[in-house]
């Protein structure tokens, strides 16, 4: 690999700016909070006794100040294992290449990435309105078998693999896990799992409208197989993060229950909850 980019592998704005984020070096912190849903950053950064930097481009919002004395950064990135791919590669261009000379840094950094979204549950033990922390991952979207570089396998994925039916759907998939390390932020959740991060809201999640998923029993299925729970972005974050060096872990507030049917009677409690939680234990 040459240590020069061309300037259409990395695409910079008028500014040297990352293209899709908008961001520069300083704009950021080493511990980023990555929430979906643009809306969910003001309700982040509400808390911080300083807001330095606000920016926006098209679904990606971030918000960068202080909180208790330390910087800490809180981005949206969208739903999607796709928009995780733009996020991952731009925050590491931000910290690990010389963005003017387009060259690869000779000293790495290493980002702290905390994901904090929400999330259905497949087993029907996990009761809803808890903080559930995901410690090994199976992404169904097929995003990593891009990269030629990343391999991984554990205990979970080889048994995973052994037993997953699906068989027009195996080729897909790929696992990771968290940053161990990082588990001693959130060593208090009430709930630590196993999460299938999905490429979509409707069949992939056993969701039937107007078309017919491939099972109606595709959850019960994974719950069989050790998922606790279902998002659409950590696959990409936990695995891309091991790709590129950084730390990442994820805690989902639990809204929903498929298995009994219920559904949080207030999920916007549910996440005033989960962002007073995640930032006390984040940053003392």
């Amino acid at each position: 690999m040459l240590n020069k980019l061309a300037a259409s592998e990395l695409v910079l704005n008028d500014d040297g700016s990352v293209y899709h984020l908008n961001l520069l070096p300083e704009d950021i912190a080493g511990k980023i909070m990555l929430v979906g849903d643009p809306d969910r950053v003001p309700k982040v950064s509400k808390y911080f006794d300083k807001i330095e930097i606000k920016k926006n481009k098209r679904e990606f919002y971030t918000h960068t100040g202080t909180l208790r004395g330390e910087r800490i950064t809180v981005m949206s990135t969208g739903i999607g294992t796709e928009n995780i791919d733009i996020v991952m590669n731009e925050l590491d261009a931000l910290v690990n290449i010389d963005l003017k000379n387009k060259e690869f840094k000779t000293d790495h950094t290493a980002l702290e990435l905390f994901r904090m979204g929400t999330c259905g549950s497949v087993n029907p033990d996990v009761e809803v309105d808890n903080m559930l922390v995901t410690e090994n991952v199976v992404g169904l979207d097929g995003l990593m078998h891009f990269y030629s570089d990343y391999a991984f396998e554990n205990e979970f994925s080889k048994t995973f693999m052994s037993k997953f039916p699906y068989e027009k759907i195996k080729p897909m998939l790929y696992f990771s896990d968290w940053s161990k390390e990082m588990g001693e932020y959130y060593k208090d959740a009430k709930y630590h799992g196993n999460t299938a991060t999905f490429p979509g809201f409707y069949a992939p999640q056993g969701r039937q409208l107007r078309l017919k998923a491939i099972d109606d029993q595709f959850l019960e299925t994974l719950n069989d197989l050790g998922i606790t729970n279902f998002e659409m972005e950590t696959s990409a974050i936990y695995a891309l993060s091991k790709l590129l060096g950084h730390k990442a872990i994820t805690v989902n507030s639990v809204i929903a229950n498929r298995r009994r049917g219920e559904f949080s009677a207030d999920h916007h409690a549910s996440e005033k909850n989960m962002i007073e939680w995640v930032l006390d234990r984040i940053i003392k």
